[in-house]
């Protein structure tokens, strides 16, 4: 029985993190072409053991559950994987044979930290690990270009629930990487790669990315004012507005220059968070940070919040860091206060929460 490719698969909402969570109308014919388009991205045989790590509020969870139930491989469910042990979730991989793993980005810069420390390896039986949600921190892919992962796909994606999954990827190490010589902007950004082959990509003038193709949602549920705004109408097709800033390589390789609502203007100068936190996190005692704007003494100004790889560091980590941005950075993008913390605070779906991070740690 045929059925209409347009009728509503799933609603769910977004993550929040630019602004109040919407729910997202997603139809079956979005679902079924990227699911098409991932089995291929990820490389899936029957013979693959896929974690099913995302909760099911959260569409990742259907990046790894679709692809892997589609291709006829197994999905492993264990409650190893929050168990808030990073030895004890290692071990469930290797016990379970984990072969793919689809990660958050910032449990992923976790997990790299506790490799690093205890120079330990990661189980055998992994063969690709995804890693999105946030920018990729340098620091840390330099980190696990150290370890002993070179046989171990570590595949970047970039994607919007109103544009069905991952529309972006790239290796950023491993067998299918590209050569030695190949890096990304200057160290301090990481790539979301190109195009998957269902998507139709457009950067505007402002260099924000517009997502088009059969992937896209119907719109927002209830909300005709918010998908009027999102999903524009460009040359008689359907794009969606990510508000994300990019830059594109020769070679068609996307960076992501930050978010355009999340610009912060010190001394008359657009600053984007993202690019404090990848210079914070490149010092050797930075484990994690969060930068946001604020206003000090009357004065637009950036507010750092980072938390130490160690205890034992954390005493003078913030004038430690203040010097070594100095030596490093332009003046506007030294923040004006740095302030040591123990933890962020994430959000549901596992991304930093830099307004959260602000409003735990700003009066402590």
């Amino acid at each position: 029985m045929e059925t209409d490719p347009d009728i509503p698969a799933y609603i769910l909402f977004t993550s929040g993190s630019t602004g109040q969570p919407k729910p997202v109308v997603t139809p079956r014919r979005a679902i079924s072409t990227t699911v098409h388009s991932l089995r291929e991205l990820f490389g899936l045989t029957p013979a693959d053991r896929v974690l099913q790590f995302a909760s099911l509020n959260w569409d990742t969870c259907f990046e790894e559950i679709l692809p892997t139930l589609t291709t006829g491989a197994a999905l492993v469910l264990d409650a190893e994987a929050h168990s808030g042990s990073f030895p004890r979730f290692l071990r469930m991989v290797e016990r379970e044979r984990i072969t793919v793993l689809d990660l958050p980005t910032a449990f992923w810069h976790e997990l790299v930290l506790h490799l690093t420390e205890d120079q330990l390896p990661l189980p055998a039986c992994l063969r690709l690990l995804i890693i999105g949600g946030e920018a990729a921190s340098p620091a840390r892919l330099d980190d696990w270009s150290r370890l002993d992962t070179g046989r171990i796909r570590l595949l970047n994606t970039y994607g919007c629930t109103e544009t069905t999954l991952i529309t972006h990827a790239v290796d950023l190490h491993g067998p299918e990487a590209p050569s030695p010589g190949w890096s990304w902007d200057g160290g301090t950004r990481a790539p979301i790669g190109r195009a998957l082959p269902h998507v139709i990509e457009q950067i505007s003038e402002q260099g924000e990315l517009m997502i088009g193709g059969p992937a896209l949602a119907l719109g927002y549920l209830g909300l005709p004012e918010a998908t009027e705004a999102r999903f524009t109408v460009v040359d008689g097709e359907r794009r969606f507005r990510t508000g994300d800033r990019v830059s594109s390589a020769p070679d068609g390789v996307l960076t992501h220059q930050g978010r355009l609502d999340h610009e912060i203007k010190v001394r008359g100068i657009r600053v984007d968070p993202a690019e404090v936190e990848a210079h914070l996190t490149s010092h050797p005692g930075v484990q994690a940070a969060a930068v946001v704007g604020t206003t000090l003494a009357g004065r637009s100004a950036l507010v750092a919040y980072i938390v130490p790889r160690t205890p034992a560091t954390a005493g003078t980590l913030d004038t430690d860091v203040r010097s070594y941005l100095h030596g490093r950075v332009p003046g506007h993008l030294v923040p004006s206060r740095i302030t040591v913390v123990p933890q962020l605070v994430l959000t549901a779906s596992g991304k930093v929460d830099r307004a959260g991070s602000h409003l735990r740690h700003a009066t402590h």
